[in-house]
């Protein structure tokens, strides 16, 4: 078998490069979207930790597991939850709050325990708020108009 030689950059590892173009996306992503959108991108962004999270916890992988379980729980304190109207919002606001809050502690916990089901918890009961969120959409377009 022959292999083909890979051109290698001086300046920075092949996925670094995946991960720049990857962040630019990201970030024209954000500048352009609604706040309904936003919101949405978060639920996607945390849905994906958990799971990044849950197969580094099955292969071995600390570091990972680490890194992706910080992530999810930067999301749900600095974005969902801080943006939650506390004053407005009524008792659907304070619910979310508590619920995040509770999603915040067992993220916290399958980190220190390495506990897949703790994080399958999550997504539980998160997946429900995303696709509420996803079908909603619609209407927040029209209103927006």
């Amino acid at each position: 078998m022959y292999s083909i030689p890979v051109a290698r950059s001086p300046f920075a590892r092949p996925q670094a490069h995946t991960a720049a173009y990857r962040q630019v996306g990201i970030e024209t992503a954000v500048a352009d979207a609604s706040p309904h959108h936003l919101v949405q991108m978060l639920f996607d962004g945390l849905v994906e930790a958990i799971a990044q999270a849950s197969g580094a916890i099955r292969l071995g992988q600390v570091e990972s597991k680490g890194r992706a379980i910080g992530r999810a729980v930067r999301i749900v304190d600095e974005g969902l939850k801080a943006s939650l109207d506390l004053d407005g919002g009524g008792k659907l606001a304070n619910d979310l709050a508590e619920l995040y809050a509770y999603v915040t502690l067992r993220l916290t916990q399958a980190n220190l325990r390495n506990d897949v089901r703790l994080l399958d918890e999550c997504h539980a009961l998160i997946q429900p708020l995303r696709e509420a969120w996803v079908s909603i959409a619609p209407q927040v377009a029209v209103s927006q108009a």
